[in-house]
């Protein structure tokens, strides 16, 4: 009987030394994993890059008259070529920064553009041809300071049509045919060497 009880006694000892050596295991387990929380089911949304600036060139009329000359303008991005058509037909309308003079009157308005094959099509107001003065030199400076100030900035726009409140017109001031999409002109522009300066300031917001 006692040769019987000694490998009993035995067993029950490696019995209870796994157990607690589990019990050991399962306290670090809990301890190590515990704390953490679970994994998301989708990755975190990334919030979107920081957009910056960049330079546009706009024609203004030259101070002393014969033609138009470049100022460039740093302004915030845009999105597609009706919204950024917009911005630049904005940045016209405040007129220059610099020492050059306004080409479109101050109370100037558009209702919309819209690009169709290559030509942009610009609804004015009223105000557009109502307060802009009369003459030819004008009459040219303004509607090519918008004709060119497109074309140089946007490739796609190839040629500019005028409405003004959504009708078709002859001309602005009686001299020149806009009947017709026009296209960019660069030889109105006044010739003279551009120094490399930095571009003119964004506009502030009022």
């Amino acid at each position: 009987m006692t040769e019987n009880r000694a490998p009993r006694k035995v067993s029950t000892s490696v019995l209870v030394g796994i157990i607690i050596l589990a019990v050991i295991l399962g306290g670090l387990f809990l301890r190590k994993y515990a704390g953490r929380e679970p994994l998301p089911k989708q990755p975190p949304p990334q919030s979107a890059p920081e957009q910056g600036v960049k330079t546009v060139t706009l024609f203004f009329a030259a101070p002393e008259g014969g033609g138009l000359l470049r100022e460039s303008r740093v302004v915030e991005p845009c999105s597609g070529v009706e919204e950024c058509s917009e911005d630049i037909l904005s940045e016209l309308i405040n007129g220059p920064i610099g020492d050059l003079s306004p080409t479109l009157p101050e109370t100037t308005m558009f209702h919309g553009v819209s690009l169709s094959g290559g030509t942009l099509t610009i609804d004015f107001s009223r105000e557009l041809q109502e307060g802009l003065v009369a003459g030819s030199e004008a009459e040219m400076s303004a509607v090519y300071s918008v004709v060119d100030s497109l074309a140089f900035n946007l490739a796609q726009v190839k040629k500019v049509r005028f409405l003004v409140d959504g009708k078709p017109l002859e001309t602005l001031k009686g001299h020149l045919d806009l009947r017709e999409p026009l296209d960019p002109d660069y030889t109105y522009e006044k010739k003279v060497d551009y120094p490399a300066v930095t571009p003119t300031p964004q506009r502030r917001q009022p």
